[in-house]
């Protein structure tokens, strides 16, 4: 369960409240002489009565004062985002995104952003051109109703906005029960809980300007579904989520991937349905193991009509087995991460031929990928005390969105990459960062433009 933080005004509640008690005060003192005079020239008895009237006024205005004070002071904290507040991540999710279960009720706000520069060294196949883009702009919208009940959001401004092919979507929606540590209940809009990056995608949490390709070629991050399911920890050391989730579409599926099947919660088709699943275990101080698995049916009992021709043919089921093994090691300024991947795609010859794919443009029945990642903090080294990181990194990846076809298709071998980025990120504080990259493009056929990305980047 998340932990409990005390509350207490801000700076500008206290400030309120102390000129209300100055208000208050000078009332009752501007009010005394007229009671004073009120009391002169009549009997000791009346005099007393009075006294004790007024002194019975007076304590029921400082009673009021204090309901008061207390009254401003609950809802500050029901209300306004918590003040000093260390993130971190909860069932998951990034830091900022966890920050409505670090309250004790009430609204929590939290977001981050990314705006990204690249330039290409060389042409590739396709000729590509040099951008900055204002790649996006997210906001965490959560309320806690109590310590069993809370709501989060995560709501995304791509590209500037929607003239210019930018989008707004609702990358995750949620209901959560909070149970006990080891079994929670979780509904709505869900994140997919494979891979390091689907989940946890604020710039601060990841080394490299751009998202590892790996996982968002194979595993399609951002990956968000319709769905429920339960999660906890089990013994403070074994995390895990499972997730029933409307499945993916295959009328999608192409020769780069299963992207395009991604459905985004927005009036998906529920035909079919499909299971996630992801175990984590804390194995010592700093190293964490785990895997996790995607499964079900795509086909979404649904026909496909060839635009040019008008010829229709019926999408078969499909089954998608996906699953990923990762570990990572954060230690002594060291941060390595590893993971492996792969996919089977049942009746993958039928799919292409049902979706009239060419020879050359065949849903493999098989994809596969790796990639290693090793960073170092040097600051430390020169300033122990500083709160920033200057970590120079490192990332190797190798993937094939045609690992295999099947049928009389014939494999794109311009899909098997191997990828070297290599840069530097430097935070001055933990919730901003700056990132610059070299990456370098590999294919066994073909050729792809290197790139140098720049990034600057922030979550709270």
């Amino acid at each position: 369960m998340p932990p409990r933080h005390s509350q207490r005004p801000s700076k500008h509640t206290r400030s309120a409240l102390c000129s209300l008690a100055l208000l208050l005060s000078l009332t009752l003192t501007a009010a005394a002489p007229t009671l004073a005079e009120q009391s002169e020239g009549s009997p000791a008895n009346e005099g007393e009565d009075a006294s004790a009237t007024e002194a019975s006024r007076v304590d029921a205005v400082e009673e009021k004062v204090d309901v008061l004070a207390e009254e401003l002071a609950r809802l500050e904290a029901s209300l306004t985002v918590p003040e000093d507040t260390t993130l971190t991540s909860f069932s998951g999710l990034g830091p900022a995104a966890s920050k409505v279960y670090q309250r004790e009720r009430g609204l929590s706000i939290g977001g981050y952003g990314e705006v990204l520069a690249t330039e290409y060294v060389r042409e590739g196949s396709d000729k590509q051109t040099d951008e900055i883009d204002a790649l996006r702009a997210v906001l965490y919208v959560g309320y806690k109703f109590n310590d069993k009940w809370v709501f989060n959001s995560e709501l995304e401004f791509e590209h500037a906005g929607t003239g210019g092919g930018g989008s707004v979507s609702t990358e995750f929606a949620t209901i959560d029960y909070l149970h006990r540590d080891e079994l929670n209940a979780r509904a709505g809009v869900l994140l997919v809980p494979m891979g390091f990056i689907n989940e946890i995608h604020e710039p601060t949490s990841f080394f490299g300007a751009d998202r590892p390709q790996i996982e968002k070629k194979i595993m399609p991050s951002t990956w968000r579904e319709n769905g429920a399911g339960v999660f906890g920890t089990i013994a403070d050391r074994v995390h895990y989520r499972a997730y029933v989730v409307n499945s993916l579409d295959a009328s999608g599926f192409s020769s780069d991937g299963v992207r395009g099947g991604r459905q985004k919660a927005s009036e998906a088709l529920a035909e079919d349905y499909a299971f996630v699943g992801r175990v984590d275990v804390d194995v010592a101080a700093g190293l964490l193991l785990g895997g996790s698995v995607f499964t079900g049916e795509t086909g979404q009992n649904q026909d496909f009509t060839n635009p040019d021709t008008d010829v229709t043919r019926s999408i078969p089921d499909a089954r998608l087995t996906l699953y990923e093994l990762h570990a990572q090691y954060k230690a002594r300024g060291w941060s390595l991460r590893a993971l492996w991947t792969q996919s089977f795609l049942d009746d993958s010859a039928r799919l292409s031929r049902a979706l009239f794919k060419g020879d050359d443009e065949a849903i493999a029945s098989r994809m596969q990928g790796f990639y290693v990642e090793a960073a170092y903090d040097v600051l430390p080294h020169f300033l122990p005390e500083t709160r920033a990181s200057l970590e120079p990194y490192v990332r190797f990846e190798s993937y094939d969105t045609q690992k295999k076809v099947k049928g009389d298709f014939t494999r794109d071998r311009s899909k098997d990459i191997d990828l070297l980025v290599a840069g530097v990120q430097w935070k001055p504080i933990p919730q901003i960062v700056f990132k610059v990259d070299y990456s370098n493009y590999a294919a066994e056929r073909g050729k792809k433009a290197d790139e140098v990305n720049m990034l600057v980047g922030y979550a709270f």
